[in-house]
Order: structure tokens, then C-alpha cells, then sequence
């Protein structure tokens, strides 16, 4: 008897529970998120340089869901510490340090809910970042700042905490190219983030 007391007291609890459980699945609203990861970029035109830093800042977006289906618009602001120094570049004594500093995007991004808390994505959009470079040589200094246009795909996943705050975890690859200032550069990240959905 005591045991089907607890059989049907728990059919109970799971039968209340499930509609609340469902509603986790909503991923829509505008959202707002924190970011931090690997940022590694090649620059193709100085004799595939390799830089290691870390990327940080922060997005904004907007997500509409339709059914499992989930799209959505974004732009993030980041900046990164990845910079690189060669000495004896045109002559013996002489320095070139290159660094990137900010980094523009706003792009759009599909997703699908394969659990209640839990979506998967694919992201695409348009980037400008800022390549900088400081020449020195005896008194000789040289500066340029450079922003430069690209691309950028990404793929990665959402998870909510609860209903309102998300983790996520995302690979994005950039590729910016610019003839004039005969830069061509690529960039991998992979991060995470933390955000709220409002």
C-alpha cells in the first residue's frame, strides 16, 4: 500500500513538474553576455606570424523561437592581448611589435534546442578589427593603426542555468584581407561566456 502511495505521489509531482520543465526551453527575448577565451591570429603577409592572447568583452543580441528553431541577431565588442615582437626586421637594432586591438561584429546566428536548458548554433556575420604596428629603429619611430574588414563563422552552444542566465561555449574563425595596406590575416577563438536573457 505504502508503495503505491510513493508510485502515485510521485506520478503526481512529475505530471506538475514537466509543464514547468518545458518552459525552460524558451530561449527567446534580447540577451546580454560577458566573454573571455583564446584568441590566436596568423598574419599571412608577414611570413605566417603567429600571436597567442586572450580575448575578452562583451554581446548583445536578440533570439526569436520558432518551435526547436532559434534565430537570432548580435553584436559584440572585444578587445584581446594578443601582440607579437621581432627584432631585426630591416636592420640588426631595429624593433616590430604588431598587436590587435578592438574587434567589431554583428552577424546572425541559428540555433536548435536539443534539450530543455540546452541549444546548439551556427553563426555567421560581418567583422572590422584594428591591427596595430609600432617600427622603431635608433630614433626612428613608425605607427600605424590599421581597420580592417572581414568575415567571421562560428559554431557553439547555450545552456541555461535557469531562466533567466546562460553559459556558453563558442569556436569562431575570422578572416580579414585587405590589399591596400597588404594585410591578410585569420583569427581562431574559442571561448566562453555568461549572460542573461532579459
Amino acid at each position: 500500500m505504502r508503495t503505491k502511495i510513493i508510485a502515485a505521489a510521485l506520478i503526481a509531482s512529475s505530471a506538475i513538474a514537466m509543464p514547468a520543465f518545458a518552459q525552460d526551453a524558451d530561449f527567446s527575448g534580447p540577451r546580454a553576455e560577458a566573454v573571455v577565451g583564446w584568441d590566436h591570429v596568423t598574419d599571412d603577409s608577414l611570413n605566417n606570424a603567429k600571436r597567442d592572447g586572450v580575448t575578452y568583452g562583451g554581446a548583445i543580441g536578440y533570439d526569436y523561437q520558432a518551435g526547436k528553431a532559434v534565430l537570432g541577431v548580435e553584436g559584440e565588442v572585444t578587445g584581446a592581448s594578443t601582440k607579437d615582437t621581432a627584432h631585426g626586421v630591416l636592420v640588426a637594432d631595429d624593433r616590430l611589435r604588431t598587436s590587435t586591438g578592438r574587434d567589431l561584429y554583428a552577424g546572425v546566428r541559428l540555433g536548435y534546442v536539443v534539450t530543455p536548458r540546452a541549444m546548439i548554433y551556427a553563426k555567421g556575420g560581418y567583422t572590422n578589427a584594428r591591427f596595430n604596428q609600432d617600427y622603431t629603429s635608433g630614433t626612428t619611430n613608425l605607427e600605424s593603426h590599421d581597420n580592417v574588414d572581414g568575415w567571421r563563422l562560428g559554431a557553439g552552444t547555450e545552456v541555461k542555468l535557469n531562466d533567466k542566465v546562460y553559459l556558453k561555449g563558442e569556436y569562431r574563425y575570422s578572416k580579414y584581407k585587405d590589399d591596400d595596406r597588404s594585410l591578410d590575416a585569420s583569427r581562431h577563438q574559442v571561448l566562453g561566456g555568461v549572460g542573461v536573457r532579459f
